[in-house]
C-alpha cells in the first residue's frame, strides 16, 4: 500500500466530484516500470498476472496521473483487485517494498 494515498493541487479547495481515483494495482505498476525501471514482463511477472493485463493497467493509470497533473484535480489511490505481500519473501521479486522497506505488493 502507499504510503501517502491523496496528491493533488495545493492552492485549490478540492472537490470531490473532481477527483480522479487510481486503484493500488494501478499505482503498483506505475511504480514498478516507471520507478523501479522493470519493463511491462518483469511487472508482469511481479504482479502475477498477464503482461497485457498490465498493459492495460499501465495506460490507464497514465492517463489518470495525466489528468491529475494537466486538469490539477486531486488524485486519491483506493481500491482495484491486489492482493499484499504476506512478508515472507516466497515469490517476491526485486521490486517489493517488504525487502527494502518493511512493505510489499504482490498483484493477483
Amino acid at each position: 500500500m502507499p504510503e501517502i494515498n491523496r496528491f493533488g493541487p495545493l492552492d485549490s479547495a478540492a472537490i470531490s466530484e473532481e477527483n480522479v481515483i487510481m486503484t493500488v494495482d494501478e499505482y503498483e505498476t506505475i511504480r514498478l516500470i516507471d520507478l523501479e525501471g522493470f519493463t511491462q514482463e518483469e511487472c508482469a511477472a511481479q504482479m502475477n498476472i498477464a503482461r497485457s493485463t498490465v498493459q492495460g493497467i499501465y495506460i490507464t493509470a497514465r492517463k489518470k496521473l495525466a489528468e491529475s497533473l494537466v486538469n490539477g484535480k486531486i488524485l486519491l489511490i483506493e481500491g482495484g483487485e491486489y492482493r499484499l505481500c504476506e512478508g515472507t519473501w516466497n515469490g517476491c521479486g526485486r521490486g517489493c517494498h517488504r525487502q527494502r522497506r518493511g512493505r510489499g505488493f504482490r498483484g493477483g
